[in-house]
């Protein structure tokens, strides 16, 4: 079944550089009852200010210890 969560009601992170809206428990964001569907962890609606972002950087894929 697909639920809609409207970005007010999904979990919130700003800062200088960014303003992201996490649909799933994510970051400083934990919410028990929205932890994901299957193998997706993520869905973020990220506003990312122009020339700025993350460095490059690593991620674990699923079952990397």
């Amino acid at each position: 079944m697909i639920t809609i969560r409207w970005a007010d009601e999904r979990g919130h992170f700003r800062n200088d550089w960014l303003d992201s809206h996490h649909t799933f428990s994510f970051g400083e964001y934990h919410g028990p009852e929205h932890m994901g569907v299957s193998t997706l962890r993520v869905i973020n609606d990220d506003w990312v200010a122009p020339g700025a972002g993350f460095p490059t950087h690593p991620h674990k894929r699923h079952g990397d210890n």
